[in-house]
């Protein structure tokens, strides 16, 4: 699983039901339920079985694409019931030989994407309507718990066997980083004591015990189990505000073509210059004014222009960042009329109540999200033809550094940005800002004076006035300077650019989701890199050989 192999055979994010190996979706009513049933020869890479539902990142993969579809081709669908179909095991969480096989990037590539799928969960309750409720009828370890740690709710049957646990600290010597500590404390709120034992015993807690810790909500004995999660899913139902008679929108597969220097879709272009390991974005702003009364936003459904774009957006972050190891640099470009876009964010802006509005706007919200915690340098070009305006002026603001062209002597082709209602709170970050509030610390005077200017094109001299821009650079100038940038940043170390962004894009409050990205994240990329895990004698090395894991003893 080196680069060389990642780049021989790319993963392809695009999938759909009739491609699932390891899940079943079906439909009641107002209740969805996704069922594991993990094909055991089913993995994305070869030289390891998938036994006891264990995963890897094609069933991830799986995962993601079931909840979209979900969100939207299934509006009447309120609560996602998340069991197992296998006899006595819910889940066993991340494949443990697969770690054990994977190179580094692999392991952290698969822990970011899988927390991103678990956040997108908590995301949708939070702001869709759509609750999910585990129903753990087995065994439930390790990301497993994890998975069912971001319902809403978890039922578990009191069998006397089935247990939850986060045994990766005992059993592997790593940590349980897809966000088990982070959500065992900061959303379950157990005791730290009881969370101490809790993640240093290998077997877990099961029955009543279970929810005094509060590790599970409820425990049902077998011959109620399944009648009380029918009634608990109901209740979760009849929470949520998607309507039970709207007819949804189908997700045709995403359209791109690839080529040896980059991606090709409708709304996006991507060119890589592998020499100078930097990958150039353009965003293209819709050709004609989209569809803005709701009938024809409905009507115009995966084709609507911001949920196109989001899509393949988010197809794109995701293959680049799977794909393209070697690319530390992502050039953040658009281009197109600044009034389309414009006219788009009105739209969303309009009917952001409506469920397919709002599952669009979700899926733009999470998709920026995404770029916020990729680990690769961000730089924005604002030059002459550029479209910076409402959602596209949320890429420069994502951006580690935005540098915008001055054109003095000829202010017709002065390239502007554009702020509109969208870009005051639609799409907020992880640290539950906006990228302006993030960007002024949340200082109202900086702020007032950007929002008084909504609308206005503003163009370079003010806008590095108003701290939008880093830099406004006279066109006598752009080559040379942003040349020099790019080439400043490709000699530094990647290792210490990915730490240095990530402290430095999360200034703001602290929550769940920074806390999952940020100081988990970061122990386990470290723990990842230390012999007592994957050395050769390490637990991930040696788990299932025969052989006891034998571990440097100072502690670091």
């Amino acid at each position: 699983m080196s680069a060389a192999e990642t780049a021989l055979a790319p993963v392809d994010y695009r999938t759909d039901p009739s491609q699932y190996k390891h899940w079943k979706l079906t439909f009641n009513g107002p209740v969805a339920t996704l069922a594991i049933d993990i094909a055991e020869d089913g993995g994305i890479r070869d030289g390891y079985k998938l036994k006891l539902n264990s995963y890897d990142l094609g069933v991830d993969i799986e995962l993601h694409d079931a909840i979209q579809r979900v969100r939207f081709e299934h509006p009447e669908v309120r609560t996602v019931v998340v069991t197992s179909l296998k006899d006595r095991v819910f889940c066993s969480g991340a494949n443990i030989f697969m770690l054990g096989l994977s190179t580094h990037a692999w392991k952290v590539n698969f822990c970011k994407f899988t927390n991103e799928t678990r956040n997108g969960l908590e995301d949708s309750s939070r702001h869709s309507g759509l609750k999910f409720l585990a129903a753990v009828n087995g065994a439930c370890a390790g990301g497993g718990y994890e998975l069912a740690l971001a319902c809403d709710e978890i039922y578990l049957v009191d069998d006397r066997s089935s247990s939850v646990s986060l045994p990766e600290v005992p059993l592997l010597g790593v940590l349980p980083g897809t966000g088990g500590l982070t959500r065992v404390t900061d959303k379950r709120r157990v005791r730290h004591d009881r969370a101490d034992i809790f993640c240093t015993v290998v077997e877990g807690i099961r029955g009543e015990r279970a929810k005094e810790w509060r590790l599970v909500d409820e425990v049902v004995k077998p011959n109620q189990f399944d009648q009380a999660i029918a009634a608990r899913a109901l209740e979760l139902a009849a929470q949520s505000d998607r309507p039970a008679d709207a007819k949804g929108v189908a997700l045709q597969r995403i359209e791109r073509t690839r080529r040896d220097d980059g991606l090709t879709y409708r709304t996006l272009e991507i060119t890589i210059d592998r020499a100078k390991r930097t990958a150039t974005f353009t965003a293209k702003a819709p050709a004609e004014t989209p569809a803005a009364d709701i009938e024809s936003i409905v009507a115009a459904g995966a084709n609507w222009w911001p949920l196109q774009f989001a899509r393949e957006l988010d197809d794109a972050i995701l293959t680049m960042r799977t794909n393209e190891l070697d690319i530390g640099t992502w050039i953040l470009r658009t281009e197109g009329d600044a009034r389309t876009v414009l006219a788009a964010d009105a739209a969303l802006m309009a009917h952001k109540d409506h469920w397919f509005v709002r599952e669009t706007i979700g899926l733009l919200r999470r998709t920026l999200a995404r770029i916020d915690v990729s680990s690769r340098s961000l730089f924005a070009l604002i030059e002459p033809g550029s479209c910076f305006a409402g959602t596209f002026a949320e890429l420069a603001f994502a951006a580690d550094r935005t540098y915008m062209a001055a054109l003095p002597s000829n202010e017709d082709e002065e390239p502007a940005i554009t702020l509109s209602e969208v870009n005051f709170g639609l799409y907020p970050m992880v640290t539950h800002q906006s990228r302006l509030g993030r960007r002024f610390y949340e200082e109202r005077a900086p702020l007032d004076a950007v929002r008084d200017r909504i609308g206005t094109p503003i163009h370079a001299v003010e806008s590095e006035r108003l701290g939008l821009v880093t830099a406004s650079l006279d066109d006598l100038d752009w080559a040379d300077e942003i040349r020099i940038a790019l080439e400043e940043r490709a000699a530094m170390s990647p290792d210490a650019l990915t730490g240095l962004e990530a402290n430095l894009r999360f200034n703001g409050p602290e929550t769940m989701e920074t806390r999952i990205f940020g100081r988990l994240t970061a122990w386990q990329n470290w723990i990842f890199n230390r012999p007592n895990a994957v050395g050769e004698k390490g637990a991930l090395k040696v788990y299932g050989k025969g052989s006891k894991a034998q571990f440097e003893l100072a502690r670091v």
